[in-house]
This record gives structure tokens, sequence and C-alpha cells, in this order.
């Protein structure tokens, strides 16, 4: 149980998902550590099909992301995806750094 403005609920608080660190990979991939200690590779390209996110498929400036507010941005922070989207479309990997060998 908790209680949240003034509120009681019987269930426990969901955690706020938030990316921690991003780094990238190749062709429109991330590799993004979360709060919870996850670590996920995520293939963006289905996102630049939509409108919001066309302006990424130019690969520099898909580059040029920043990790701020608990997600990623693009363009100033014009652009920004919901960390769990992220969270949900990546596949779990082992760690943030690059493997090496």
């Amino acid at each position: 149980m908790y209680i949240r403005d003034g509120i009681v609920y019987a269930d426990d608080p969901t955690p706020v998902l938030e990316v921690m660190r991003a780094r990238k990979k190749e062709n429109y991939c991330l590799i993004v550590a979360f709060n919870d200690g996850s670590v996920r590779e995520v293939d963006c390209t289905p996102l630049l099909n939509g409108a919001v996110f066309s302006p990424l498929k130019d690969q520099a400036k898909f580059d040029a992301f920043f990790v701020d507010l608990g997600t990623i941005l693009w363009e100033n922070g014009t652009i920004d995806i919901a960390p769990e989207w992220l969270y949900r479309n990546g596949k779990p990997v082992s760690s943030f750094l690059p493997d090496v060998g």
C-alpha cells in the first residue's frame, strides 16, 4: 500500500522507468541503460517511418541524440521517445560497454 497526492492505493507503486545512459551502435540502433539496472539494444528503424521521427532518417541527426529528463532526445529536445517504448522494444544485453575482442 502507498499514498500519492493524498490518495491511498492498495498495490505497490510502479517505479518510473528512466534512461540513464545511451550509446549509439550501427544502423539506427542504440544501447540503452535503464534505472532498473537493465541494458537493452534497441533498433529504432521502425520509428523512422513516422512523421515525428522522419528527420532522424539522416544518420548524423539520429546520432546527435542526448539523454535528459529520463529519456533520449534529438533536435534540441523537440523529438523524444518514451523510455517504456525503448524498454519494451529492446533486446536484453549483458553490458552497456562494447564487446572487446
